[in-house]
């Protein structure tokens, strides 16, 4: 299992995966051009035998407000990124490899590389975001609003 930054090329492959989740990323296409895309990769092997790379699961980020997109500035003395906390648009895993940590691949990926996320979730997925030990409050009815910092 691999995690990596979205090519172009895994456009399609990405839309396909958010929307077979029944949900909604935006436009994947600028998405992945802000860097705000990640997949995870698997090997599978072909029925002639060949090893390909196959996308497990893809989330899907952007800032909280949507206006900040490109602006991120760096502090010169700590080489860090200064920019506001990613949230988390989207994310989807394939259902027969759901279980097998591609999800918290994603998040501990993308937390690894941003710092700090945030993501708004209906009560169902709230498990999940426990287990990644999110910081977790009730926003309004079952929808709740968790964010978690790079530890």
């Amino acid at each position: 299992m691999d995690v990596r930054l979205a090519t172009e090329a895994d456009a399609l492959e990405v839309r396909r995966l958010i929307d077979g989740a029944m949900l909604e990323a935006g436009d994947i296409e600028a998405r992945i051009e802000a860097e705000d895309v990640l997949v995870v990769t698997l090997e599978r092997q072909t029925v002639e035998g060949d090893i390909r790379e196959a996308i497990g699961g893809a989330i899907v980020l952007e800032y909280p407000d949507d206006e900040q997109v490109g602006s991120a500035e760096t502090d010169p003395s700590e080489g860090a990124s200064t920019s506001p906390a990613r949230h988390i648009r989207a994310i989807a895993v394939r259902r027969r490899r759901r279980g097998q940590g591609l999800g918290t691949a994603l998040v501990e990926a993308t937390l690894e590389r941003y710092g700090t996320l945030t993501a708004n979730f209906d009560a169902d997925i709230r498990p999940f975001y426990e287990a990644l030990e999110f910081d977790i409050e009730r926003i309004a009815g079952d929808r709740y609003r968790g964010q978690k910092e790079q530890s």
